[in-house]
């Protein structure tokens, strides 16, 4: 049994002190927020000022590692979410009639719902749980440590109530973590950091749909138009989220900050649109997010670990910005393996335990953070040059084609849906002699095809907002 201390309550902390309690494991869990998620979901989700977890009223979509975790380490928790409103939704289910199942087809499954549905589902959890002690209000200060080793153990942390042992510590503090300031308290080298700038800024409002209403079926989920993307997100118990992404160069985005413009915006792009025409309640206001970084740190250099004893889970190893909703699945992902491998090893080569760690989320993590970056990169020069509706002569790019593909074809579909839900890298998915061969065959049968963008151009956009038109 290793006593382990958790450094925050999110959703990667509670993970990991659930699963790790559930190993056999003594866990003391810290958050510095003195509230935890209670049992009404909406005042908690929309009146709960949580500055330092700007993501949490953002839209989510759980993606399939979410799910397969929860089911191998807490079933009852994904039970839960099921309980209290969120929905499983099979990619496949787009076609009128389901593709022959072929192995692998039962992971292609979102767990559609807010972030809220699973912070309360684990506090839930996590309460019940014997060999959890859960401080909230005690906030992390420090780390503790012993230097035989060479380069400084972590042997417990300092919080504000005082000093707690522990054998492994791990840091769960998210995107503003302390850690290295406190690394660098005890004498360690410097975290490795790999830091990105997004150009694109995030708009989002929610709704729900009224009674009678029912979900649209079968109508895609994202529209864009060039310079903007719109997304749809399903939730729970009628709830769904619409966002709106542009560039932080384009000089109207401040407007979409007016719910009457952001309706208005939302409204000429097909997605939404659909969503938007079963007249739902408006149930918040606008919530920008910039700042979206995508950013990776590393606890190892080319010498070693920096530090033994000690690593992370969730935004303290990676965090990208949500467009590709990355970040529960690799927090759960992190937290699993972390639960699995604090034994008896990690107490007494606590070195080892931090490289191996470090090496497994460099091989399992890093290729989907690199994807993130690349996929920004491509998607960022899009939006900041496209002030102009684009030359509908020009050539749909591959991304364009296997959208449309994927649609017609269930063969297509299955690889975007692998690569989609972080089953396998998209140089693997696609490069399938089924899956090439049906592209192929589309492009010939699709010979004049056109992109089509889906969303106003950029004269009508101006006017939405300025507010001169609807």
């Amino acid at each position: 049994m290793t006593r382990i201390a958790v450094i925050g309550g999110g959703i990667g902390g509670l993970a990991t002190a659930l699963f790790s309690a559930r190993s056999g494991h003594r866990v003391t869990l810290f958050e510095q927020d003195s509230r935890r998620v209670g049992s009404d979901l909406d005042r908690d989700f929309f009146a709960w000022n949580r500055p330092t977890v700007p993501q949490a009223v953002q839209p989510h979509v759980f993606l399939s590692p979410v799910r397969s975790v929860l089911l191998d380490e807490a079933p009852d928790v994904y039970a839960a979410m099921l309980g209290m409103g969120a929905t499983a939704h099979h990619e496949l289910d787009w076609f009128d009639e389901r593709p022959s199942a072929r192995p692998g087809d039962e992971d292609l499954v979102a767990v559609r719902a807010r972030r809220i549905v699973l912070e309360r589902a684990l506090v839930d959890a996590v309460r019940r749980e014997s060999g959890v002690e859960t401080r909230y209000g005690d906030p992390v200060v420090g780390l503790v440590s012993d230097a035989r080793l060479g380069i400084p153990r972590v042997v417990g942390v300092r919080s504000a109530a005082g000093m707690h042992a522990a054998e492994v510590v791990v840091n769960a503090g998210g995107r503003r973590s302390r850690l290295p300031r406190w690394l660098d308290d005890i004498g360690c080298r410097q975290v490795v950091e790999e830091k990105h700038r997004t150009g694109i800024a995030y708009f989002c409002r929610w709704y729900r749909l009224r009674p009678g209403s029912t979900p649209p079926q079968r109508v895609r989920t994202t529209s864009a138009c060039g310079f903007a993307v719109a997304l749809v997100f399903p939730s729970d118990n009628g709830v769904f989220g619409v966002a709106i992404v542009v560039s932080t160069s384009d000089p109207t985005r401040s407007a979409l900050q007016s719910p009457d413009v952001f309706d208005a915006v939302a409204r000429a792009f097909t997605a939404p649109a659909v969503w938007l025409a079963l007249d739902p309640e408006p149930i918040s206001g606008v919530y920008a997010m910039a700042g979206l970084d995508n950013c990776w740190w590393g606890l190892a250099d080319r010498a070693g670990p920096v530090v033994a004893g000690l690593v992370g889970v969730g935004d303290c190893v990676t965090h990208t910005n949500p467009t590709l909703s990355q970040g529960a699945a690799l927090a759960l992902r992190t937290a699993q393996w972390t639960a699995i491998h604090a034994g008896r090893s990690a107490v007494v080569d606590p070195a080892s335990f931090t490289a191996e760690h470090h090496h497994w989320t460099v091989t399992e993590l890093k290729p989907w953070f690199d994807a993130q970056v690349e996929t920004d990169r491509l998607r960022d020069a899009g939006l900041a040059a496209a002030t102009v509706p684009a030359d509908p002569r020009a050539r749909p790019g591959d991304e364009a084609v296997l959208m449309a593909c994927s649609l017609d074809d269930p063969v297509v579909m299955r690889a975007r849906a692998q690569v989609r839900h972080l089953l396998a890298p998209a140089e693997q998915a696609y490069e399938v002699p089924e899956v090439r061969a049906r592209l192929a065959r589309w492009r010939e049968c699709h010979p004049g095809f056109v992109a089509l963008h889906e969303g106003p151009g950029r004269d009508v956009w101006e006017s939405l907002t300025s507010g001169r038109g609807e």
